[in-house]
């Protein structure tokens, strides 16, 4: 991480109402590697086109499996890639990765995110922790540490990596939560999901609109309920349907280092714990301002937020 980047992370660590050193926030225990052209962990990688750059992260199976739809190559999936990324644009790679619902993004297509001030208390509010992996944790772990209380739901239908991937790192994101676990396949478990939605005050989620919409989290929640505040994460917007991960969602904030002008990763997926610190900040400014809403945390316009802020 450059200078620049680590003081405006640390400028807007100190908005929280208690101490976070910027090392707890962005590491993990997950086995990792330098990053370069390759990611950490190893799923993402960036790729020359006739143009630009484009981030691919084939971090489910079912991406990898979409490689030869992609690229029209069959063999090694990194191989196919790189020869197909050279032989187009990155505009064209990208429109034809988010029709298959691969996480791809193109470097710098991301525009800033207005960040937020986080000047209101925690202490009292009820959040229902939805989400998974890094981000949602993160953002309802640290509504937890400054007072909230918070139920997390584990979905046993579809349950977390993290615990089994990052036990430490799960601790520290999860260990101060209620954990309750359901079984969101089923019509019961999911009425007691809108009980208990119906009691909070916040809900975090990092789930895309139609997958929220069967659990009945969709519009007409905010119009029963417009104090309810609603800290969605997704990749690049609630609106654009797109799939995306940290790292290929810090590459569209063009949130990377250089060398020997070629872009390359910096950092571990470093749009997931961005994005969880601004929407615990974003939480904590709009009970501040005694508003309710939908709060839109795409991983791609903040990883351009800090990008913007490292550089001013």
């Amino acid at each position: 991480m450059n200078s620049g980047l680590g003081a405006f992370l640390d400028m807007q660590l100190a908005r929280l109402p208690f101490a976070v050193r910027a090392e707890q926030l962005l590491t993990r225990d997950a086995p990792l590697s330098p990053p370069g052209r390759r990611s950490a962990n190893g799923s993402c990688g960036l790729l020359a086109t006739c143009d630009s750059w484009v981030a691919v992260n084939l971090a489910r199976p079912e991406d990898v499996e979409l490689v030869p739809a992609l690229t029209g190559r069959d063999g090694d999936p990194w191989d196919a890639l790189a020869a197909a990324a050279r032989e187009c644009t990155a505009a064209e790679l990208v429109t034809r990765g988010v029709e298959l619902q691969l996480p791809v993004a193109e470097l710098g297509e991301a525009k800033p995110a207005a960040l937020s001030s986080g000047s209101g208390e925690a202490s009292g509010l009820r959040v229902l922790d939805l989400s998974a992996l890094w981000a949602g944790p993160l953002c309802a772990g640290l509504l937890a540490r400054a007072g909230a209380r918070v139920t997390r739901i584990e979905n046993v239908a579809r349950p977390d990596p993290t615990p089994l991937s990052s036990p430490r790192l799960d601790r520290w994101l999860n260990g101060a939560k209620t954990p309750l676990q359901l079984d969101l396949s089923t019509t019961d478990d999911r009425a007691k999901l809108r009980g208990l939605v119906a009691a909070a005050h916040v809900v975090v989620t990092n789930a895309r609109p139609r997958a929220l919409a069967g659990l009945g989290l969709d519009d007409d929640l905010l119009t029963a309920r417009p104090e309810l505040i609603w800290a969605a994460v997704t990749a690049h917007g609630w609106t654009a349907d797109r799939v995306g991960f940290g790292d290929d969602c810090a590459v569209a904030g063009q949130l990377v280092g250089w060398e020997g002008g070629a872009p390359r990763f910096v950092g571990d997926a470093l749009a997931d714990p961005l994005t969880g610190l601004e929407g615990a900040l974003a939480v904590l400014e709009r009970i501040g301002e005694g508003r309710g809403g939908r709060i839109d945390l795409a991983m791609a316009r903040v990883a351009a937020a800090y990008c913007a802020g490292a550089a001013a």
